[in-house]
């Protein structure tokens, strides 16, 4: 099994269509993307297509045997947050679950981690649903620190869910003064 992780600035091919399968697989798994039932394959194609156009936004895709099969998003923070430019955040980081354990989610985040760092931001943050143990371990293992946990997070069939809070200093902050 081969996998690579990319930039993705344009859809080419089949690239689109494989990235909407595999988000609807991960939405069945329970994965998130803050939908419990796939919202259905134009509303996932008008989203993907938004990710690109959005300056904020910075899109890695993973690939198993040449399958887009996972992704992160770098997201960057926009004009108006002067006193907080030094930090990003980590958005809609998944693999398929016909796609896991072959290492695809630890690639993805170590090319947004170092996306941001060549940026130039200090500090990574990020949110997980509290019952995603293994982006979980997958964070914590990757050095995120914990910092807090919010009861009421998401509403998931019927039930309120748990979030995580992390973060991880990519430089010292004293580097920003």
């Amino acid at each position: 099994m081969s996998t690579r992780v990319e930039r993705m600035t344009e859809f080419r091919h089949a690239d689109l269509t494989e990235l909407v399968q595999a988000t609807e697989d991960a939405i069945r798994e329970g994965i998130g993307f803050n939908w419990v039932v796939p919202p259905g394959k134009d509303i996932l194609e008008t989203y993907w297509k938004g990710v690109l156009v959005v300056p904020e936004r910075v899109l890695f895709v993973g690939r198993l045997d040449g399958t887009l099969a996972g992704s992160v998003q770098l997201i960057k923070p926009g004009v108006s947050k002067e006193t907080s430019s030094f930090a990003a955040s980590v958005e809609a980081h998944f693999v398929a679950p016909w796609a896991r354990g072959h290492g695809l989610a630890k690639m993805l985040l170590e090319a947004v981690e170092r996306e941001a760092r060549n940026q130039g931001f200090s500090v990574l943050k990020l949110s997980v649903r509290d019952t995603q143990e293994r982006a979980i371990k997958v964070y914590e293992e990757s050095g995120y620190v914990h910092w807090g946990t919010l009861p009421t997070y998401e509403f998931v069939n019927a039930k309120m869910i748990a979030g995580r809070f992390y973060y991880k200093n990519l430089e010292p902050i004293t580097t920003l003064v």
